[in-house]
């Protein structure tokens, strides 16, 4: 087994881009008074991060510059990362091509490091896919730049002899991206981002025993909703964000026996709303899921509309200043949010101390969090991987 080096964090933008940072744990603090913090005395209150490795190159490659829109989860102790896509030919600024891989690496944490235990590929480039973490196994949805695999269902695990399996169980009629995936009893709820290639805010149940889909209520709102988060909480599927040619901050319930959605909070810290479009999650129990990134809607607003409006020298003016900006500069979410679906708030339980991650896999494995690659601005991302110890009050 190969021990790998760890550098990490995600994020994604418009256009594509995502990035990582430092070795030494940092602690998110929370900023809540103290009445505040009794009152949330079982939850997460803070996370401890370090750096926590890289990956190694994808095949062909004699570097990994990081990707975005990975497939990530875990099985029993170990995490499952791969595909996504990166500019490894030239930047965005100078009408770099997209690359997506084929490459997943099978990771495990030992004592406090990660250690690569395979480093395989598929058959076909995978990224912007959903996936799903459950007990059997980690499910792929959809995600390939090659449409005779962007409708697929995949299924993946570790056998005994710490191999992968990789399983196509399934097909949806139709192709899907940059959308959500959340597993109950069986089924599949998959919706929203690119169907066929078209922007929808259709959602579908796949039932795994059947193999059959089923076309359910459309969400409510936009028209349009790409890259949001999702999370199954108290048995209903719950949706925050995403964007089309605007960044989006609400949020809705949607009952899976009632097949029909509700409102809910709108995503907010500190008295201001946070698009989330980018972000990624994690369920932490059965009312409450945390959330990391997410591209600042007044920045990213404003670069859809100069980039589809100007003309001539004054896009190219804007262009070069846009993709030559410092990350900071692009204002992605750094909060670190919680929302409890029970009582239909947000919270911040502070700051990211690295870049704010679009794009990245988020994955949950025992006591701990890994954010993973991602994107820190519009076509620069990360190798970096980070470790976040979750702890309680």
């Amino acid at each position: 087994m190969k021990k790998i080096q760890v550098a990490a964090i995600t994020s994604m933008l418009i256009v594509g881009g995502f990035m990582g940072l430092n070795t030494n744990a940092i602690v998110s603090e929370s900023g809540e008074s103290k009445a505040d913090a009794a009152h949330h005395a079982n939850s997460i209150e803070r996370i401890t991060w370090e750096h926590a490795g890289e990956l190694e190159a994808q095949k062909g490659f004699e570097e990994n510059i990081g990707t975005a829109g990975v497939l990530a989860g875990s099985f029993k102790d170990y995490l499952i990362v791969g595909g996504g896509a990166n500019f490894p030919y030239e930047s965005v600024l100078n009408g770099g091509a997209k690359k997506h891989y084929s490459d997943i690496y099978v990771l495990k944490k030992e004592k406090n490091q990660l250690t690569m235990v395979e480093h395989t590929n598929l058959d076909h480039e995978i990224g912007y896919g959903s996936s799903i973490t459950t007990k059997k196994g980690v499910y792929y949805i959809g995600g390939s730049p090659e449409a005779e695999y962007g409708d697929d269902i995949l299924f993946l695990t570790i056998d005994k002899n710490k191999k992968l399996k990789v399983k196509k169980i399934g097909e949806l009629p139709f192709t899907i991206s940059n959308g959500i995936a959340v597993e109950k009893n069986g089924k599949l709820y998959i919706g929203f981002g690119q169907q066929n290639g078209i922007d929808s805010n259709k959602l579908y149940e796949y039932d795994l025993k059947t193999s059959k889909t089923k076309e359910l209520a459309s969400i409510p709102g936009e028209r349009v909703r790409n890259q949001s988060v999702a999370q199954l909480l108290n048995g209903n599927l719950y949706v925050f964000s995403g964007g089309g040619s605007i960044a989006y901050t609400d949020g809705y319930k949607y009952d899976i026996g009632k097949n029909a959605w509700s409102k809910v909070a709108s995503v907010e810290a500190g008295g201001e709303e946070i698009s989330l479009l980018g972000a990624n999650s994690v369920q932490l129990n059965k009312n409450e899921m945390l959330v990391i990134g997410g591209f600042n809607k007044a920045v990213y607003d404003d670069a859809v509309e100069k980039l589809g409006t100007l003309q001539g020298e004054e896009l190219a003016a804007f262009r070069t200043q846009y993709f030559n900006a410092d990350p900071h500069e692009f204002n992605w979410n750094k909060e670190v949010l919680i929302y409890n679906a029970q009582k239909d708030t947000w919270r911040s339980i502070g700051k990211v101390p690295f870049d704010a991650p679009c794009g990245a896999g988020l994955v949950s494995l025992n006591k701990n969090i890994y954010s993973i690659n991602g994107e820190i601005k519009p076509g620069v991302r990360t190798n970096a991987i980070y470790s976040g110890t979750l702890l309680h009050n």
